[in-house]
């Protein structure tokens, strides 16, 4: 079952052009079984409309307005009880400095004063806000009563300059989601390491033995492993695949470096979860160069019960196998050395008298 499952999470919107990625990210939560209530504040609403966020998560989203409604007395102190985790992506340097200073003037902030849950911030500001004092002492503050802080990225920023103040994306800020809901569980305080991936056996400096291994299946049980709140080590072979949020990654190309790698870290483990697709064998004497015809020795891997096994060079062919007849530019006829239409298995096309009489051509 995924850590996500029914838990109740609070989702809050506030004035930023990163606020489309909110709901992206409540879609992302209420897919993987989440509950999720969002509130907005005023500017919050000029970017993204509440009726977006029910769309997404077939529940209410809340705004100012709804704080002197006929659950003025109630609502936020409701949403502090239940929640699970509140959220607050993207936030501004002014929620920043009210969520500090104890602030509440709006729905959100006031929520955040009674809320009994852990607190997860994405900042998301413009050029030169982020490194400001101000922000940094704010920021600093919000740490030591136990915030998480989840970015913001360096690229280009709504006012055309480039600097610290993007929102990080969804799919990252939901593994950080993982690592707070997950802290407290059933593997809290223990060390796993995860092996995933194909290793690469160098055959020269340029080509390697691998396989078509993923390493998906060792990601996903590391993902996992980080959901029940281990102190996840994942020893990976290259892979396409983003490193789990949390997991302390050690690359190991070959056996060898994963064999080492994995001895290393399993002295302190408390489990080992073994998912690569390690090589069965590899070259006794990777060529020092690319290229030449000799034959490369594959000896078992050491420790394996297996005979060694030779590999060579298959002959080149002196023709191909199946040319095909291509028009010259201009059509021109086909090209010098292309076979007939015939000789690719058509049938020469027969006279008109000979197909007017029945007869072979």
């Amino acid at each position: 079952m995924s850590v996500f499952h029914d838990k109740h999470i609070l989702l809050g919107v506030t004035g930023s052009i990163a606020a489309y990625k909110a709901a992206d990210l409540a879609s992302k939560l209420t897919q993987s079984g989440a509950l999720v209530d969002v509130i907005l504040t005023a500017a919050g609403e000029k970017f993204v409309s509440p009726l977006t966020f029910q769309s997404v998560t077939g529940r209410r989203a809340y705004a100012d307005q709804d704080l002197w409604g006929n659950e003025a007395h109630v609502i936020h102190v409701g949403f502090g009880k239940s929640a699970d985790i509140l959220i607050i992506a993207p936030c501004t340097a002014d929620t920043m400095a009210k969520l500090a200073h104890g602030i509440a003037d709006n729905l959100l902030t006031v929520t955040a004063l009674a809320a009994q849950c852990p607190l997860l911030i994405a900042p998301a500001m413009d050029g030169g806000m982020f490194d400001h004092p101000a922000t940094q002492e704010n920021l600093a503050r919000l740490k030591e009563r136990g915030a998480t802080i989840v970015g913001p990225t360096q690229g280009h920023l709504a006012s055309g300059l480039s600097g610290v103040g993007r929102m990080v994306e969804p799919i990252e800020i939901l593994g950080y989601i993982r690592l707070v809901l997950g802290r407290n569980g059933k593997l809290a305080r223990r060390k796993v390491v995860v092996t995933a991936g194909g290793t690469q056996e160098p055959l020269d400096p340029v080509r390697v033995l691998t396989n078509h291994s993923s390493g998906k299946q060792g990601y996903a049980l590391a993902e996992a492993a980080l959901a029940s709140g281990a102190d996840v080590v994942l020893v990976t072979a290259p892979t396409a695949l983003s490193a789990p949020v949390g997991a302390r990654v050690v690359p190991a190309q070959s056996v060898q470096n994963m064999l080492d790698a994995v001895i290393e870290e399993c002295r302190d483990a408390d489990a080992l979860v073994m998912a690569a697709a390690v090589a069965d064998f590899r070259p006794a004497d990777p060529a020092a160069g690319h290229g030449g015809g000799g034959a490369h020795r594959m000896p078992a891997l050491e420790g394996a019960d297996f005979a060694p096994m030779q590999m060579s060079r298959e002959p080149r062919r002196e023709r191909p196998i199946g040319p095909v007849a291509a028009p010259r530019r201009g059509g021109r006829g086909p090209l010098p050395g292309s076979l007939p239409r015939s000789r690719r298995g058509r049938a020469e096309p027969r006279s008109r008298g000979a197909a007017a009489q029945g007869g072979q051509p």
